[in-house]
């Protein structure tokens, strides 16, 4: 059950809303600390499939599910290069 609930907290990760990410990262079993980098490039990759493929992904933000299309994604993107002070993956 640990297992289990671990990937549920892992993949409730979201680009915007990395609650759970410092305790993965500090965490020193060697499977579960590289995670969260994998997590994150995961969702990249989704989102540039998204984009290039121009449909749209399902996600949660802020713990809700929603829909962000290739454009939104886009802008989303933009806003964060454009903001300073905001972490670039």
């Amino acid at each position: 059950m640990k297992n289990i609930n671990t990937f549920l907290q892992l993949n409730s990760l979201n680009n915007n809303s990395y609650s759970n990410g410092p305790q993965v990262k500090i965490n020193q079993k060697t499977d579960i600390a590289g995670s969260y980098s994998a997590m994150q490039r995961a969702g990249r990759a989704a989102e540039d499939l998204a984009i290039r493929t121009n449909t749209a992904i399902i996600t949660t933000i802020d713990g809700k599910v929603v829909r962000l299309t290739a454009e939104e994604i886009i802008k989303k993107r933009q806003a964060e290069t454009s903001s300073p002070g905001t972490e670039s993956e």
